[in-house]
């Protein structure tokens, strides 16, 4: 499937949370940091509030990078994610929905002061037990 998305510059604000979340995880790759905090924003119940993250930080990463081997189930989740919230399934939307979820789901995740991967893996088993 051909992903709208190239590609995500993320803001300085964003850099700074993936740093801090990387240093206390010590997951080292900020692809894997992206990909759990588009999770967890897609997990919340209402869209994400469309504020301007200005992509001025040197934090870049191509769609292949950040979804991997499951770019078209990550871009699949999005648009049902989308249709759900009332948007449109257009390039532009998908790319600005895409790049808010990222930079909301880092919020989500900084706030959390996690210090470790069980850390990570105790948010997605409640997450998990509040959606069943």
């Amino acid at each position: 499937m051909e992903s709208p998305i190239r590609s995500i510059v993320l803001s300085q604000v964003a850099k700074d949370q993936l740093s801090r979340l990387k240093r206390f995880t010590k997951i080292q790759n900020w692809n894997t940091l992206c990909r759990w905090g588009l999770c967890l924003s897609l997990a919340e119940g209402t869209p994400p509030s469309p504020i301007q993250n200005p992509a001025d930080s040197n934090v870049e990463m191509t769609w292949k990078i950040f979804g991997g081997e499951y770019t078209d189930v990550y871009l699949a989740v999005l648009k049902q994610r989308m249709r759900n919230d009332g948007f449109p399934i257009d390039n532009e939307t998908i790319q600005q929905q895409f790049r808010l979820h990222v930079h909301r789901g880092l919020g989500y995740l900084s706030a959390m002061k996690l210090s470790s991967v069980q850390d990570l893996l105790l948010v997605a088993s409640k997450n998990k037990r509040q959606g069943q």
